[in-house]
């Protein structure tokens, strides 16, 4: 199996898990917010992310991978502002109609397109744009009801949506820049990113539920739902960043639309939640979207692989050539000039480069 098809099968596995993962613990903390009572969402976000870095930490200890420090500071900024991106959308939730929240959650697709096209110069053609706005559309139409603005819920919705698209392309340039895997950086943030909720969430949450998640009643059915919330959270919260990196932020965005309509259509089924022709048409638009997103994603992939393939044949034919030619393209290989003996040196790497 080539490295391509490797790659590609690791993709499809990362999506795939974080599809069953996400619809899962939506599907759980569902019932355990709209049936047992628990409407401590901050809260038990830090528990998740806690149970996430107690899991690695075995994992570590076990060997499963390798513990790789890099920039502490890239570490900190990056946990924190994880935190403070969950936290700020809990609070849009809480001071926003449904479908103004909703709308924040769209908006957050159009937002990292355009920081990485002024940031980045990351260019998106017309296809791709075309096939998002058609994805948008239809989620729009599915989930997006009632539209009650107010000023606080405005700003709230506006700093939620920069510091979430913020965090998802960090994911994916730290990953990149510092040579870190997906478990490598999750292990390193998750502590950040659990403490800034853990200290902040009682707080959140009870200015926006006006309870106390100290004083709640914790039943044994509470608890078996908390503990399975948390186990599924280890899941979700590894095949997120395992997703931004294998892919891109905008394509995670696309992947969270979808759960979207797949808990739409569970919860339907499931646990037999209001549905009508909106929600169906929507999911039908959204779908459309997807899959025309997905084949647009597959051609261009093709297209710069077979062009960076066509320009990679020229210069190895011509360092074959000339062996200065050979040097500078850090094939390592030398010839001492006298009968013809080659010796391989160790290619030299530029430290400044940029990643």
């Amino acid at each position: 199996m080539s490295e391509g098809q490797k790659f590609q099968l690791g993709t499809i596995g990362a999506l795939s898990l974080s599809v069953v993962s996400s619809v899962s613990i939506v599907i759980c903390n569902k019932a355990l917010i709209s049936t047992l009572g628990f409407t401590f969402a901050t809260t038990l976000t830090s528990w998740h992310l806690l149970v996430t870095f107690c899991s690695l930490h075995v994992a570590l200890w076990m060997k499963m991978f390798e513990h790789k420090p890099f920039d502490p500071r890239a570490v900190m900024g990056f946990g924190i502002l994880n935190g403070i991106s969950i936290g700020l959308l809990n609070l849009s939730l809480g001071f926003n109609s449904v479908g103004f929240y909703q709308m924040t959650k769209l908006a957050i697709i159009p937002c990292t397109v355009l920081l990485e096209t002024l940031f980045f110069r990351k260019k998106f053609s017309r296809k791709i744009q075309f096939s998002l706005t058609i994805l948008l559309l239809g989620v729009g139409i599915a989930t997006v009801t009632d539209l009650q603005l107010n000023m606080l819920g405005s700003v709230l919705s506006l700093l939620a949506v920069i510091t979430t698209c913020v965090a998802q392309i960090m994911t994916n340039t730290i990953q990149k820049k510092f040579k870190v895997s997906s478990t490598q950086l999750l292990y390193q943030s998750c502590p950040y990113q659990a403490i800034t909720l853990f200290v902040t969430g009682p707080f959140l949450d009870g200015l926006l539920t006006n309870q106390n998640v100290f004083a709640f009643k914790y039943t044994s059915q509470v608890v078996f739902f908390i503990v399975l919330s948390c186990l599924i959270s280890v899941s979700v919260n590894f095949s997120t960043f395992l997703v931004i990196g294998k892919t891109s932020p905008v394509t995670y965005q696309v992947l969270g639309h979808l759960k979207t309509c797949l808990v739409l259509a569970f919860g339907y089924v499931l646990l037999k939640d209001p549905f009508n022709w909106r929600n169906i048409l929507g999911i039908m638009v959204a779908v459309i979207g997807m899959v025309v997103y997905s084949y647009f994603c597959s051609i261009e992939t093709q297209q710069k692989a077979s062009e960076t393939s066509s320009t990679q044949l020229p210069q190895m034919k011509e360092s074959e050539k000339d062996p200065l030619i050979a040097v500078e393209n850090g094939s390592g290989v030398l010839s001492d000039g006298g009968g013809g003996v080659q010796k391989t040196a160790a290619p030299v790497w530029n430290s400044n480069k940029e990643f």
